[in-house]
């Protein structure tokens, strides 16, 4: 009788699993944002980015990571908030999309979380570069959490010539 509890159990929080989602959780000023756990592969301080030419204002620059070079994407700037100043206390949030990896400067990571995909809302309209650039809010702990859609934050990264 106990292992069948106990294969019950191990389906449920297989099922679970399926039905939620794990976040990294990172802030710009006061708002919280997050990105799919899965999506991440390093954490990183700022060390600064050079300078590429002909980008937009939310383009930092690259770094090179062990030999790959990733572009760094000022999450403040790309929300039309103005450039960050980054201090040794800002991070960059570098995270793979599709094939390619890029970074994203954030203020801090400040959790883990998980949360269920029922609980995931649309982005009210109203504000078109929120609309744009996120997949959904979540409420975790009385804090809204706004999705990231990377995809989204990244594209548009070159000047038109």
């Amino acid at each position: 009788m106990e292992s069948l509890a106990f294969k019950d159990d191990i389906s449920g929080s297989v099922a679970a699993a399926a039905n939620s989602l794990q976040l990294i959780a990172f802030s710009i000023g006061e708002q919280t944002y997050g990105v799919e756990i899965t999506t991440v592969r390093e954490i990183r301080a700022w060390n600064g980015a050079t300078p590429l030419p002909n980008t937009r204002e939310f383009v930092r620059g690259v770094i090179n990571l062990r030999g790959t070079i990733v572009p760094i994407f000022d999450l403040r700037a790309r929300f039309g908030e103005g450039q960050t100043s980054p201090t040794k206390n800002h991070v960059v949030v570098v995270m793979s999309v599709g094939e390619k990896w890029v970074g994203i400067l954030v203020d801090a990571v400040s959790d883990i979380l998980t949360v269920a995909k029922t609980d995931i809302h649309n982005v009210p309209e109203g504000n078109s570069i929120d609309t744009e650039l996120l997949n959904g809010i979540v409420t975790h702990e009385s804090r809204m959490v706004g999705l990231i859609d990377l995809h989204a934050v990244v594209s548009g990264a070159k000047m038109d010539s």
